[in-house]
């Protein structure tokens, strides 16, 4: 097994394409993006437009379309945004991979992005096949420490049942929660995103599809980071956007 296969950290170009003195440039990308988007621009033309003239090279491109949103869409999702008090008692519908692989790449040494919606986001991807890291098990136990300090009242975990290895990380879910009496229901679905859309309790998730369905929803992530990853790279690209 390889050091990438090992852990899920930076991918090779992170280190020059998100280097500090890239940020700037980004940030003013991503400020332009928006703009576009929220004044019925395509994702596929207003990320042609900046891309080029910010000649942005291809994962600083993917960055722009993972962080962007449009003006309404912020609006939106901040309003619909749990505060850490608030989740108290309620019932957590987790959006697993998400979730899950976003810690792991904190753990890893990835870098994690705060886009215009306020959220905290990785860049690393699924395609298909989700593989356990070194992380995996601790991030999985992390999070369920934040959890229990949120003293939420029941936690639902929605996997994709497509995804290769989804029924090993179930069984390791349900392991690490009997180890400390957590515990939790995890369901593997064809589509969680279209159970999270409709679910009656707190989303957790970081999806912007789901995001903009959800009545209610929570950073649990950011929590997690806050709590327990004090080292995490974490760019913050939020910019004001204007109508002028």
């Amino acid at each position: 097994m390889t050091h990438d296969q090992r852990h899920r950290g930076a991918h090779p170009e992170d280190g020059e394409q998100f280097a500090v003195d890239q940020i700037p440039r980004i940030r003013l990308a991503l400020q332009d993006y928006c703009w576009l988007l929220s004044r019925g621009y395509t994702v596929v033309a207003a990320l042609k437009l900046v891309g080029d003239r910010f000649e942005l090279r291809q994962r600083q491109r993917l960055l722009l379309q993972r962080s962007a949103c449009t003006t309404a869409q912020a609006t939106r999702r901040n309003a619909s945004r749990l505060a850490r008090g608030e989740v108290s008692a309620q019932k957590l519908w987790v959006d697993g991979f998400n979730l899950l692989i976003n810690i792991e790449s904190a753990m890893s040494g990835g870098y994690l992005f705060v886009g215009q919606d306020g959220c905290v986001r990785d860049m690393a991807s699924v395609h298909g096949t989700y593989r356990q890291v070194n992380e995996t098990a601790i991030a999985i136990q992390r999070i369920g420490l934040t959890l229990q300090s949120l003293g939420v009242d029941e936690v639902i975990w929605l996997l994709d049942q497509p995804v290769s290895n989804s029924g090993r990380l179930r069984m390791l879910l349900f392991e690490v929660a009997a180890t400390h009496g957590w515990t939790w229901n995890v369901e593997l679905h064809q589509s969680p995103d279209e159970v999270l859309k409709f679910a009656s309790g707190v989303i957790v998730t970081t999806d912007s599809v789901i995001l903009d369905s959800a009545a209610k929803w929570c950073p649990l992530n950011e929590w997690v980071i806050t709590e327990h990853l004090p080292d995490v790279r974490l760019v913050d690209l939020r910019t004001e956007t204007t109508d002028g």
